[in-house]
């Protein structure tokens, strides 16, 4: 593996002394269980191990564990996910590993902290990753032998009623809108917006940073098929450029660079220290939650998915947004009072029904209503937490509105669905596509999330001793799975949740838009400082790429 061009402490002496003592050692999460398994510490690791806040927390924690291991060598520091407090893995004869920590971090706290690192790299020829939570489905935030930038720590966060992108004095209008440092992840920034009566749309997770790269990727929300993605309401960005300027993006000045990061992609273009979005008031929803237990009949996840998939477009035009798995559906709805509300979902309203008066095992229907977003996020993410702690194979695919025209579109849309879903029993359909906001043709994400109603996942899995042909088969599974959505579906997938291997990616990820994104990065970041997996102008050949599993 290759290592550092340097080998001089004096070197990193002075670059310690440059971004005011903040750079420190990565070292793997569960690291202090090998220097003593009785501290404190160790047992605050395998209690909170699969603790998706806790791992955001750490820097050498990612939500999912395989990025924090080097999987084509198998050097790691990994415990079993299914007994955490059993130590064999990191203590026995594999031992505890880097993996694909950074070796170094800086704890970025102000734009020169940035700066200092671009000019550091540039001379050492060090390479370079940013991380925030560690929520990256694709390993973008991590890789062996780099320096990494953790804004993890930026948690300033403001409201202002009347907030004018910086240079654009000269226009009139103002709009309610919050500023987001890079660190603040949705479980503060909603209690923020709940303290000051307004609504912020966002992400489901609880540790997913606001102004990070849910953001920068384009950002779904179960508002979003009425109030938009996040590159929708975004009004301007700071951030600091590979030649080290830090740099205003906004609709009046660096056009080019908001139109980059309003869908570019994170860890790209510049890293980015905050973000400033549209606060709406606040929203009244209507809920409904239908569930059930699969094995009771596992053709009542068919059933279920066949009315959803039938009433689908209906639905987006009603302002509903919503999510389901092969055990539930949990649909909000910000528009409708309760009275629309139960006749525009009578068909899945019915479903439920019939499943609680049938007895069906577990069954339960729930009509309500919730006051705010945050009251239904508080609720919702108690109760349905995505993987954490545990390694994972993502594949996914935007859905088209063309897919739900027919009778007979709709019947091939179910099929694949539950072909994908009896390979891997964790397809999950999310309503979150922005089908009744036409946004302002100003965003870089792929023109298909304009022409989707759904975004569709699934997940593989493994644990900490699998073996590396079992890691490769778990890749390949769920690229397997997602391709019965392949077959029937345009070429588009939301970046990032997609397959860590997905075929042509450029045009998958960013439609129309790819050449232009590769212009400004070319513009802004000639020497490519800030490069990752399957990101506008990535180099294949980088050693950053050196943990990851070799395909065909």
């Amino acid at each position: 593996m290759q290592m550092f061009s340097i080998a001089s402490s004096n070197t990193w002496d002075a670059l310690n002394a440059t971004v005011g003592g903040r750079l420190f050692g990565g070292l793997p999460l569960a690291y202090s269980c090998v220097q003593d398994p009785a501290s404190p510490q160790c047992s605050n690791v395998t209690h909170n191990y699969l603790n998706e806040v806790f791992r955001a927390s750490n820097v050498g924690g990612f939500v999912n564990a395989q990025w924090e291991s080097c999987q084509a060598t198998g050097e790691q520091c990994l415990l079993d996910y299914t007994n955490t407090s059993d130590l064999r893995p990191i203590t026995g004869a594999d031992g505890c590993h880097l993996g694909s920590v950074s070796k170094f971090y800086i704890d970025v706290r102000e734009p020169t902290d940035v700066s200092a690192a671009f000019a550091f790299s540039t001379e050492h020829h060090v390479p370079l990753v940013v991380k925030n939570t560690g929520h990256d489905y694709k390993g973008r935030s991590s890789a062996p032998a780099t320096l990494g930038l953790w804004t993890h720590n930026l948690k300033q966060i403001s409201y202002s009623a009347e907030f004018i992108p910086e240079g654009c004095s000269d226009t009139p209008a103002s709009t309610p809108a919050v500023t987001i440092g890079a660190g603040v992840q949705w479980y503060e920034a909603y209690a923020f917006a709940e303290a000051n009566n307004i609504t912020l749309v966002g992400g489901t997770d609880r540790s997913v940073g606001a102004s990070g790269g849910w953001l920068m990727g384009g950002g779904h929300s179960l508002l979003s098929n009425t109030m938009g993605l996040g590159v929708d309401r975004v009004v301007q960005f700071k951030v600091v450029t590979p030649d080290g300027q830090y740099r205003t993006a906004n609709a009046c000045q660096n056009q080019d660079l908001f139109y980059a990061l309003r869908g570019g992609g994170g860890g790209t273009f510049g890293v980015v220290l905050e973000s400033t979005s549209i606060a709406s008031p606040p929203v009244t929803l209507q809920t409904v939650i239908v569930s059930f237990s699969p094995t009771s009949d596992p053709s009542l996840t068919e059933e279920m998915w066949s009315i959803l998939v039938g009433n689908s477009a209906k639905w987006a035009e009603d302002g509903w947004g919503g999510i389901s798995n092969q055990q539930a559906a949990i649909y909000i709805n910000p528009v409708l009072d309760a009275a629309a509300a139960k006749a525009s979902m009578a068909p899945l309203l019915a479903f439920g029904q019939r499943l609680v008066d049938e007895k069906i095992a577990n069954a339960s229907l729930i009509v309500t209503t919730f006051p705010t977003w945050y009251s239904f996020f508080a609720v919702f993410s108690s109760q349905f937490v995505a993987r954490s702690g545990i390694p994972v194979a993502i594949a996914s695919r935007l859905i088209s509105k063309s897919n739900f025209e027919t009778a007979a579109s709709q019947k091939d849309l179910v099929s694949a669905l539950t072909a994908a879903n009896d390979a891997t029993g964790s397809v999950i359909l999310l309503f979150t596509a922005p089908a009744s906001f036409s946004g302002d043709n100003t965003t870089s994400v792929t023109e298909a999330w304009r022409d989707s109603l759904t975004h569709v996942t699934l997940v593989t899995t493994w644990n900490w001793n699998a073996t590396k042909e079992e890691k490769e088969g778990q890749y390949a599974m769920a690229s397997s799975a997602i391709d019965h959505l392949r077959k029937i579906t345009p070429d588009a997938a939301y970046v990032n949740e997609a397959d860590v291997y997905e075929p042509n990616h450029e045009a998958t990820f960013w439609g129309a838009h790819y050449d232009n994104l590769l212009a400004i990065k070319q513009k802004y970041d000639p020497n490519q400082l800030l490069d990752c997996w399957h990101c506008v102008g990535w180099k294949p050949e980088s050693s950053l790429y050196d943990c990851y599993l070799p395909r065909d």
